[in-house]
């Protein structure tokens, strides 16, 4: 049995690649690590609107992160290896590997990273879009 979508409607053309981006961002949203905020910065005339996404990266360097783009997703890595020189008396912080992805609109830019105090930071900005009108011409069928 298929399922209906909000997408199905004979006025929404185009938009079959919407449904899977939004099945791809349910999957991701199920795990809760590392946490992470999403903000709005003050809006600036050459960057139009930027967004800042913080994770709390505690116990990571630089060397284990990852932040790459691919396919429209903006992509989180992080790798820890244990280190096998420790001898532990009681261990209560693991070695943990994760990936965070968020779907990027159209347009959106990587501004940078920063890791600072355990927080690793992102910021993307959304320039503001050219409005363009086109006509199109009527043919008269002949």
């Amino acid at each position: 049995m298929s399922r209906m979508s909000a997408f199905s409607s004979p006025f929404m053309l185009g938009f079959d690649d919407i449904e899977r981006v939004l099945d791809r961002v349910s999957k991701a949203a199920n795990d809760g690590y590392p946490p992470y905020n999403i903000e709005r910065l003050p809006k600036t005339e050459d960057q139009g609107d930027v967004i800042r996404i913080t994770l709390a990266v505690a116990g990571f360097t630089r060397e284990q992160l990852e932040v790459s783009v691919e396919e429209s997703q903006l992509v989180i890595r992080g790798r820890q290896v244990d280190d096998k020189t420790r001898q532990y008396l009681h261990r209560g912080i693991a070695a943990r590997q994760f990936q965070r992805a968020f779907v990027l609109a159209e347009g959106i830019e990587i501004l940078g990273a920063d890791l600072k105090d355990g927080l690793l930071s992102i910021d993307l900005a959304r320039p503001e879009p050219e409005r363009v009108i086109r006509k199109i011409e009527i043919s008269s069928g002949e």
